[in-house]
């Protein structure tokens, strides 16, 4: 079926169930980032495959709600499809929901799938809709039009050792059981992947760029149960995960135990990170305590092992940026480079590591123009040659056993303007203010994203997307509860946590620019001001100085960059070969 025959369909499933608006999300029942296969629903009705998007249609409407991000890349994908891009003002902001009650008319019916919703995102369309008089259904119109779907994800999952985790299964059930019991709840439901994988200590290939399991868990004071495909486990580990008291059933069971806790208990569930339709299924005498998953806010805090790993992730994440940007140098304006090109030689350099497991996300390869597109994808039908001229953007990561990086250069291909090298110099400035930053502890992520953002608000420039997000340990490249963005997110920022700052500048039809290292967390003074807090970078690759206008630095700037360099020669040099590391020296001597 063409997009606009699929939208006919779900429109006569509408008409006859008297439906004014059905709300698609780009989610699972896991309210993942990344979807598997089977849930991009958004991709197979519209044709776009930006990863945040809502659709939403009515009898004579059919829109695709995102952020600026994707504005370019959603006219592009929704032409002929018959939906329309409304942009959104706020990013992440279900917007829809007031265009939906300021369209329908009073007694009109929303419906959506009620497992691509988050129980924060279904409660507060019911409550917003039922406040203009209308009323919300679960329907789900998509699997009855989708033909050949593709099934669940069948690839084996696996369990990473004790060693290698820092802690064992046991110890992590143990301190959520202590929250649990804080919280004053029975029992806790767990649907977000990434929070499984680091509970149980398991991995897989079930989603794209995360090396996650489909799965749940139910877990009381006294027994865990996990539910997962029965064959994605092998016996051995299955007998594992039984010794530190967690038994694993089917990955359909999980509706049927949630269904059966016992009537009067407590349970302790995630809003953001749980679906609308489990929350449902809890008998009415459960009562629910809304919290954040125990598990979201202990894994952010990296112990000693999965910081020590990170650090050698990032020295060979290094290495191999490094040989890349040696091979870039000596090919650009002599052989065809293209975006896609450029892309896949990064992921050999990258992939030449034992240890490497894939990519952290889709790499945005970007030159020129295509730059200023914070989020875009090279295609088949964009991809463009890299010229020995302007402004070539990288923005890519790798998953390794022992760790998961993501890292930007902006790099220069030969003759650049005055404006870009201004704004390079501007945005370099804002990752510096951030990276070497001292604050008390307590501080939350929107007053460290302002600290980044203050060398471009000088010059009267800004930038759409957040300055930082949390990264996780051989698991998701965004990764919560922190994040530095202009939101009042309350999160603390806690010694151990890691996350990126990665500001930019992005001019359309020009260029884009953004430079982006990975920090750590780490305590530097005890006074009677405050316990105080800083940055250890992490990232170990070397950023071009060609370019900089140096009257705009300051001196803690430009001796920052030294100190960086130093380290990174120091870090590198040794895994590289004598004429890789004599590039090295030249490329980190100080300014």
């Amino acid at each position: 079926m063409t997009y606009q025959e699929k939208l006919s369909e779900i429109r006569k499933q509408m008409k006859a169930d008297q439906v004014g608006a059905y709300i698609i999300p780009s989610a699972d029942p896991h309210i993942s980032e990344y979807l598997p296969k089977h849930y991009e629903c958004i991709p197979y009705v519209s044709g776009f495959h930006g990863s945040a998007g809502t659709l939403v249609i009515t009898a004579d409407f059919a829109g695709l709600w995102t952020d600026f991000r994707y504005f370019e890349q959603a006219t592009e994908q929704l032409s002929g499809s018959g939906f329309e891009l409304v942009k959104q003002k706020v990013q992440h902001a279900p917007e829809y929901i007031q265009w939906l009650k300021a369209t329908l008319p009073a007694g009109a019916v929303v419906a959506a799938d009620e497992k691509l919703l988050s129980v924060l995102l279904g409660e507060l369309i019911t409550a917003e809709i039922g406040l203009a008089d209308l009323h919300f259904s679960h329907k789900d119109y998509i699997s009855p039009i989708w033909q050949n779907r593709p099934e669940l994800p069948v690839e084996p999952a696996y369990l990473i050792s004790a060693e290698a985790a820092g802690q064992t299964v046991k110890e992590k059930l143990t301190a959520v059981r202590v929250a649990m019991e804080q919280a004053g709840t029975d029992f806790h439901l767990v649907s977000s992947l990434d929070d499984m994988a680091w509970l149980f200590n398991i991995r897989g290939k079930d989603v794209n760029y995360n090396p996650v399991v489909l799965s749940f868990a139910l877990i009381s004071q006294d027994h865990a149960t996990i539910f997962i495909q029965p064959d994605k486990l092998t016996e051995e580990d299955k007998i594992d995960l039984l010794k530190s008291g967690t038994e694993v059933l089917a990955y359909t069971e999980i509706e049927r135990s949630i269904s059966h806790i016992p009537a009067g208990s407590k349970i302790l569930l995630d809003p953001k990170r749980n679906c609308y339709a489990y929350l449902k299924l809890l008998p009415e005498s459960v009562k629910i305590n809304r919290a954040t998953n125990p598990s979201t806010v202990l894994k952010a805090v990296k112990n000693e092992t999965e910081v020590q790993n990170t650090r050698e992730a990032m020295r060979k994440d290094g290495i191999a940026i490094t040989r890349f940007l040696i091979w870039l140098e000596e090919n650009i304006g002599k052989t065809t480079i293209t975006e896609i090109s450029a892309a896949a030689k990064l992921g050999s350099y990258r992939a030449a590591d034992p240890a490497y497991v894939g990519d952290s996300f889709n790499t945005i390869s970007a030159y020129a123009a295509h730059a200023a597109l914070p989020h875009y994808g090279a295609s088949e039908q964009s991809n463009v040659p890299l010229l020995n001229k302007g402004l070539y953007l990288v923005d890519s990561g790798g998953q390794y056993f022992y760790g998961t990086t993501d890292i930007t250069r902006t790099i220069p291909l030969g003759e650049t303007t005055a404006e870009e090298k201004k704004d390079y110099t501007l945005v370099l400035k804002g990752m510096i203010e951030g990276c070497r930053l001292q604050f008390p502890a307590g501080t939350c992520g929107y007053q460290i994203d302002a600290v980044s953002r203050r060398p471009l608000w000088e010059h009267g420039i800004n930038y759409g997307h957040g300055t930082g997000h949390g990264v996780g340990y051989f698991l998701n490249v965004h990764e919560g509860p922190q994040v530095f963005n202009p939101t009042a997110n309350p999160v603390a920022i806690e010694p151990g946590m890691i996350t990126s700052i990665e500001p930019g500048v992005y001019r359309p039809g020009r260029h884009g620019i953004r430079i982006e290292n990975l920090v750590h967390t780490i305590a530097t003074e005890k006074n009677e001001f405050n316990d105080f807090l800083a940055f250890e970078t992490l990232t170990l690759a070397p950023i071009h100085t060609g370019i900089l206008q140096m009257e705009l630095l300051e001196k803690a700037q430009i001796e920052w960059l030294n100190s960086y360099h130093e380290l990174v020669y120091e870090k590198l040099s040794p895994g590289l070969d004598p004429t890789e590391a004599a590039w090295l020296k030249d490329a980190t001597k100080a300014i």
